[in-house]
């Protein structure tokens, strides 16, 4: 009998460790390209990069003064473009995803 009970706890634990791997592989690294307004000089790009860089999930942000334009690439499973919009617009940088 409680070599049975050991196998119902490991197929247990096992149907468990699938689930959150089956979530896992859900979630996907994506990226997106933003325009950003009020980028007046070369010091603003800093400030945006940081601003979206502090956002958890974000994984890597470059901004581009010249194009006025921030590419970022996150964890869609932890954020989602609305807070990376918010993160530069309270930066005093507003932005939004830019259509292709």
């Amino acid at each position: 009998m409680n070599g049975e009970r050991s196998v119902t706890r490991l197929s247990i634990i096992v149907l468990g460790l699938g689930m959150l791997a089956s979530s896992s592989a859900l979630a996907a690294e994506r990226t997106v390209t933003l325009t950003v307004k009020n980028m007046f000089c070369a010091n603003c790009p800093f400030i945006v990069k940081k601003s979206l860089e502090a956002v958890p999930g974000v994984a890597k942000a470059a901004v581009s003064y010249k194009d006025k334009t921030a590419m970022v690439t996150y964890d869609d499973a932890r954020v989602g473009v609305s807070a990376l919009t918010t993160a530069t617009t309270n930066a005093g940088y507003p932005s939004a995803l830019r259509v292709q």
